[in-house]
């Protein structure tokens, strides 16, 4: 299994019912019927980080930031809006799985989510 983070971000979103890749401000993002779902930032404007933005839940965000700031952080532009940025070599697969899971099903079709468990 690759250790590249951006074959591993591929692995895990491109796994999702229907989801796709398209690049979009440099970067590659992931998708589901066109809306996006998660996007990977590579060193995104000299911030030090390999991470992955990901939509979360009202209330979520805050959460997460204040009881992990080592793994988890408000990624700018989309921040405001609740997105999740992770910092991908501090959590597993598993982790990362369980949050793009999450935000795939908050934007992907009903009929999908259930595919997903969502």
């Amino acid at each position: 299994m690759s250790t590249d983070p951006l074959e591993r971000v591929r692995r895990i979103c491109l796994a999702l019912p229907e989801s796709f890749e398209q690049e979009a401000w440099g970067e590659p993002t992931f998708r589901v019927r066109k809306r996006m779902f998660a996007m990977f930032a590579n060193d995104h404007h000299g911030d030090g980080r390999i991470a992955l933005w990901c939509n979360a839940p009202l209330g979520v965000q805050e959460m997460l930031v204040r009881s992990m700031p080592e793994k988890v952080f408000v990624p700018p532009y989309v921040g405001v809006k609740g997105w999740i940025g992770l910092v991908l070599d501090r959590g597993d697969d598993a982790e990362v799985e369980g949050h793009v899971v999450q935000s795939y099903c908050m934007v992907a079709p009903k009929r999908l989510q259930v595919q997903v468990g969502g």
